[in-house]
């Protein structure tokens, strides 16, 4: 009987798991988004990307793609994230924002003029973004989400945001090479040949 049990006990901890191993890890809500995050930045580089979810942001199969739950306002989340990304040293934000967006009206959701406003501001503190933040189709930005999982890691921080196309998406570039030096190099090497 009881090597039967303790059978039973294995066999349920293998399930339990195995069941564990999702592709995509879930972080439950807590006031700790903030120390998780900040645990997860100086492991991101070249090639990550941060996503700043809206409440309907789907979580996906994606095997590279983790989700903290911030339970928090996208504005508040954002707003963090830049300050981190800005002041990490190692990495710089490449902005894209959902095309959509710039066409929905206040009737039909009720904030989003302000929502705009706001973020326009927090996207430009301080002259911080070498360039501009891109306005893209939404789907387009799923694609680049997609194809970028396959290999590196994506970080999505869902918020309680419920104004539709208000996710932002942070592409992270290297701060301390840039593609004019890659040219630089690559030419250098060529000549090498």
């Amino acid at each position: 009987m009881l090597k039967r049990n303790i059978f039973l006990l294995m066999v349920f901890m293998v399930l339990i798991s195995c069941n564990q191993s999702k592709t995509s890890e879930v972080t439950q809500a807590d006031d700790n988004w903030k120390k998780q995050f900040d645990q997860r930045l100086p492991l991101l580089g070249h090639r990550n990307w941060i996503v700043i979810a809206d409440k309907a942001f789907p979580e996906q199969n994606a095997a590279g793609m983790e989700v903290i739950n911030t339970n928090e306002n996208s504005l508040t989340v954002l707003k963090y994230v830049l300050q981190q990304v800005n002041s990490s040293g190692h990495v710089k934000p490449i902005i894209y924002r959902d095309k959509e967006l710039e066409f929905i009206t206040e009737a039909q959701a009720k904030g989003v003029e302000s929502f705009r406003t706001e973020s326009e501001k927090l996207l430009n503190i301080g002259k911080t973004l070498e360039s501009k933040p891109q306005t893209i189709l939404h789907d387009s930005v799923f694609a680049k989400l997609d194809q970028a999982s396959r290999l590196f890691k994506i970080v999505v921080l869902k918020t309680n945001e419920t104004i539709p196309y208000s996710s932002v998406f942070v592409q992270l570039d290297c701060s301390y090479w840039n593609a004019e030096k890659e040219k630089q190099l690559r030419a250098k090497m060529n000549n090498q040949k």
